[in-house]
Order: C-alpha cells, then structure tokens, then sequence
C-alpha cells in the first residue's frame, strides 16, 4: 500500500527537467551581450580544438581578445588569419588597431596603407599623425573627417588627448542629443569634466551610465577618483569595495589601473596621517 502511494515517474521527470535547467550552458552569443569576451573566447577556443573552427570563429577571437585589452593576442589571430588571406583589406586595417595600442606606430602605419582609402583608413593614420606630432598630417587627415559618428568621436578623442576637454565634451554632447541609447559617451563627458576640476558635474553625468552598468570598472574607477579629489583616499578606496567580488572581462582589462589608485590613494592617506599640515590636490 505504501509503494502504490509512490509516483517515480512523476517525480523522476521533475528531476530530469531539473536536472536539463542545471546542464544548460550560457550561448556564445549570451556572453558577447554581457561583455564577458573571457567565457565568449573559452567557447571559441574550444570550437576550434575540436575541429568546429573557422574563419569567423577565428574573427570573433580577435575581436574577444582585442576588447580583453590583449592586443598582442588579437595581432597573432590576425597575423594568422593575414597568411591564409593576404589582401583582406579589413585584417589588415585591425592589425593595425592592435599595433597601434602596442605602441607600435610605424608598424601600424604600415599596416594601415596596405589596405585601401577608407574612413578608418583615415581614423588610424589621424591618431597616428598626432602620436608621431606631425601638425600638418594631422590637419590634413582632420579635413579628411566626415560628420558620421565614427569620425566624429575620433575627432574628440584628439581634444581630448590635446587637452582640449571643452571642445570634446560639445561633441560628445552633440552626439547625444541624437543618440542618447549611447550611453557609454556620459563616461567620456565624465572624464573631460573631471580633467577641467568640475568633480561634483562629472559625478552627475557619470551616474546616468552606472545606472546601468553598475559592474563598469572605469566608470567606477572614475567615481573613486571624483570622490578622491571631493574627500579623500579613504573615501575612494570605498567606491572601489563594490568591485572586490568581480572577476569579469571589465575586471580583468581595468585591474592594473585598480591597484595603481589604491597604491596611490593609500600612499597619500599615510602621508597626510603622518604630516596632517600638508594638502594634497
């Protein structure tokens, strides 16, 4: 009497059901929305180990590794990819984006002219001319520039390196008033407001983009910096708490920037215990 009460089939599909929630795993495409480009490389590199590779497969490794910050890494899959298929324009132009944030000008520059006029052609050897401080390069590629998004942003991320914050914040503002799911450009007005010493206006604008990306490591970064120049080392060290528990891709990219403020912050916080009658700005 006591079996017959039993119903396994029942309770053995609930388990099998619970069991098929358990083995699901996160898609490809799961990860590239989350930004987590560590979890989105794992499953390509095991496409590729187990002889699902391809050449987007290959592609999409770049691009995880590029937004990792592992330029290096991105320039070997281009490198490789460049061998099978010496005239793509677009691997060529790419590689010349990862040897251009390795520092590697002349290289870039190379890279860049072997593939044909472009507007990121023109992007890539407009930064190039203001890293190798040719003013009439750079003017000459700035005539160059058309009034799309892309160029536009290229343009003041220039100001910005130029000093000139005022006039990167009107574009990025310009750019806003028509595009305001770009959310990521309330950071970059955050940082020129920061660098012109309006930290309570860059704490306000930059508190529209952690709204929604509370896990950001720069734009949390940056808070902590507002707050260290608002208050203290002490309270920016605070801010920073929030990202202890993060072990994502933005973690990775930004940790070394991490523990150059906290060794900084923490160095003036001895200080000042040690001579309280001096102030630090």
């Amino acid at each position: 009497m006591l079996l017959s009460r039993i119903k396994p089939a029942k309770a053995s599909a609930s388990q099998d059901k619970d069991a098929k929630k358990e083995k699901k795993l996160p898609k490809f495409e799961e990860f590239i929305k989350t930004r987590d480009y560590t979890g989105a490389m794992t499953i390509l590199e095991f496409n590729r180990h187990s002889g699902e590779g391809s050449e987007l497969n290959d592609r999409w490794l770049s691009y995880c590794a590029f937004h990792l910050g592992d330029y290096k890494r991105a320039l070997e899959e281009y490198e490789r990819m460049l061998k099978k298929n010496p005239t793509d324009a677009s691997l060529w132009l790419s590689s010349a984006c990862c040897l251009f944030f390795l520092g590697m000008y002349t290289e870039a520059k190379d890279a860049a002219e072997k593939a044909p006029e472009c507007p990121l052609q023109t992007i890539i050897l407009f930064h190039l001319s203001h890293k190798f401080s040719d003013e009439k390069l750079l003017m000459s590629y700035h005539s160059q520039l058309q009034d799309h998004i892309e160029d536009q942003l290229s343009l003041a991320s220039i100001h910005y390196l130029r000093s000139h914050y005022q006039e990167a914040i009107d574009i990025y503002k310009r750019i806003l008033l028509d595009n305001r799911e770009y959310l990521a450009l309330n950071v970059y007005v955050a940082m020129c407001y920061y660098k012109l010493d309006y930290y309570d206006v860059s704490q306000e604008v930059l508190a529209v983009y952690l709204q929604q990306h509370t896990d950001s490591v720069i734009a949390v970064n940056l808070k902590a910096c507002n707050h260290f120049k608002l208050y203290n080392g002490k309270a920016a060290e605070a801010e920073l708490k929030s990202l202890q528990d993060i072990s994502s891709s933005s973690f990775t990219f930004g940790c070394d920037l991490i523990r150059h403020n906290l060794v900084s912050w923490r160095f003036t916080v001895a200080v000042h215990e040690m001579t309280p009658n001096i102030h630090f700005s």
